[in-house]
């Protein structure tokens, strides 16, 4: 998998940007959310460069599974395992706001559904 240079996501997996990083597997990195919306706010991104959900290619599965597992470490790791949120946005009109996809675990207090 490739990287993107100008991809802050992309320097954070390579270690140009530092990142308060939490855990890791092969091809994935889980580090703390700097503006976090719950007591428990993780990013798990996959090391090389995905726009996005909508991005991933059809030979993708394996990554997924990589990434979902993590989330799910952390999420043990963090003891939010008996509740927990994971969520992905595609797109600035969902609220993407870094071009590389990412998901974010949270937990730590009751989630209110739909979300805000």
């Amino acid at each position: 998998m490739t990287t993107d240079p100008d991809c802050l996501f992309c320097k954070i997996a390579a270690g140009q940007i530092p990142a308060d990083v939490i855990a890791s597997s092969e091809g994935a990195l889980a580090f703390r959310d700097i503006n976090p919306k719950a007591p428990t706010h993780v990013l798990v991104i996959p090391t090389g460069h995905v726009a996005s959900l909508a991005e991933v290619p059809d030979d993708g599965g394996a990554m997924l599974a990589e990434l979902v597992a993590l989330a799910n470490r952390v999420a043990s790791d963090e003891g939010v395992g008996g509740g927990y949120r994971v969520v992905t946005n595609i797109g600035p009109d969902a609220g993407q706001s870094v071009g590389h996809l990412h998901l974010h675990v949270l937990g730590g207090r009751p989630m209110a559904w739909p979300p805000g």
